[in-house]
């Protein structure tokens, strides 16, 4: 199975750049080279932060956006989206309580996407609710693989700012998925860096996103932005594990075919 993850597309209204670059413009440079070179992929995810500020004018520019993508997606919500002015464009996405989150059923395993967005917060949030949500989905899929995607990550990734900045009950999460027992991969988006490693035993990777980024700074008070290239995943996923590739759209010394 392949899949294609997105994250951290920070639209803004017409006419405004975010760090100097242009959010949709790029955003469209990805749609492009993802039908150009992986039409065989099964799906797209965009792992959230569609929006920078939440207005419906972005959801409005990423669903003319989606319509020149050929593959079929699925949308998640990060802490800069606004969950309801979202629906109100998007309001063919089924909702779980209320919350943006679904299950995919395939082949190779159950993918989990949740819905961690805390209204007005950058952290994260997993609350009674969502936490009864995925303990069921969890339940039934005992004796499948699971693969969960999440704006943001659950695990620290060394960066202090950003570690502030993760899912608040990430304890509790993490029991459901060792009772489950069987989650092989954590694809996470929010920290707008490369990481891949290990939380707990559980793989985990991180990706960059399609506008501006977080500097390799571990300072525990600043997030420097960075110029560093855009990018998406590659991710194959079976029976013998998972590889994330991490392409660098827009990087112009890339062979292309």
């Amino acid at each position: 199975m392949k899949i294609i993850q997105v994250t951290d597309l920070h639209l803004v209204a017409p006419g405004e750049t975010l760090c100097g670059l242009d959010p949709l413009a790029r955003l469209q440079a990805c749609i492009a080279d993802i039908n150009s070179n992986h039409a065989d992929a099964g799906l797209v995810i965009f792992t959230g932060d569609l929006s920078e500020t939440g207005a419906e004018v972005t959801y409005r520019f990423l669903a003319d956006a989606l319509t020149k993508l050929t593959l079929p997606f699925r949308l998640m919500l990060g802490n800069h989206d606004d969950r309801n002015v979202f629906l109100h464009v998007f309001d063919g996405i089924p909702t779980e309580g209320g919350f943006v989150q679904s299950v995919e059923d395939t082949a190779e395993g159950r993918l989990i996407l949740l819905d961690t967005l805390l209204p007005g917060k950058p952290e994260g949030k997993l609350d009674d609710a969502r936490l009864t949500w995925l303990r069921q989905r969890l339940q039934e899929a005992r004796g499948r693989p699971v693969y969960l995607f999440s704006h943001h990550p659950p695990f620290p990734i060394h960066m202090p700012l950003l570690d502030r900045m993760g899912i608040i009950e990430a304890e509790p999460l993490h029991a459901l998925l060792v009772e489950h027992g069987d989650v092989r991969h954590i694809f996470a988006g929010h920290a707008h860096r490369p990481i891949a490693g290990s939380w707990r035993g559980i793989p985990v990777s991180v990706l960059r996103s399609t506008n501006h980024q977080s500097a390799l700074d571990f300072s525990p008070d600043r997030i420097a932005t960075t110029h560093e290239p855009p990018a998406y995943a590659v991710i194959f996923i079976d029976r013998n594990g998972v590889i994330a590739h991490f392409h660098d759209f827009l990087d112009e010394t890339a062979a292309y075919r």
